[in-house]
Parts: C-alpha cells; structure tokens; sequence
C-alpha cells in the first residue's frame, strides 16, 4: 500500500510532495510534446493539401494551354483548306461562292 501524505512522518512527506511535483511536471511536459505533435501534423497536412491544390491548378491550366493550341490548329487547318479551294478558282468563281453565301 502506498503511503498518503496524512500517513507519513515529516520527511516522508516532503518526498511525496517532490514525486506528486515531479510526475506533474512529466503530465505538463508530455501534454505539451503532444500539443505540438498535433499542430505539427495539422501543419503537414496543410501543406500537403496546399501542393495538392496547386498541382491541380497547374493541370487545369496546361488542360486550357492545350485545348487553345488544338483550337488554333483547327483554324489554321481551316484557314489552309479555305485557301487551297479559293487558289484554283477565278475570281468570278470566288464572287458566286461568297454571293451564294450571302444573304441579300
């Protein structure tokens, strides 16, 4: 059976009181440890969630970099099939194309 502080000489008191002090302490400092392990962790998983919302920025913008570019080389193969149809025509052929095209 452990000894109370009532139960206890003078002297022995005192050692209970440093040991009560001494396990506090020990409580103090691991409650602490465990707070900043905590706030640590937290801050990792921040972190983490920050680069993965930047990796998905980053591929959203190439996805709308790459769709431009496949709009652009449709228009210029468009562009060049336009052409190649207008280089083999005479103007008066070019002047009922684009007057068959319009609206009068």
């Amino acid at each position: 059976m452990g000894l109370l502080e009532k139960d206890a000489v003078p002297h022995q008191s005192s050692q209970i009181k440093e040991h009560k002090a001494e396990r506090e302490a020990e409580e103090e400092k691991r409650e602490e440890e465990e707070e900043e392990e905590e706030e640590e962790e937290e801050e990792e998983e921040e972190e983490e969630e920050e680069e993965e919302e930047e990796e998905e920025e980053e591929e959203e913008e190439e996805e709308e970099e790459e769709e431009r570019e496949r709009e652009e080389r449709r228009q210029v193969v468009k562009a060049k099939e336009c052409v190649s149809e207008t280089e083999n025509q005479t103007p008066a052929d070019v002047y009922k194309r684009r007057r068959s095209c319009c609206i009068w």
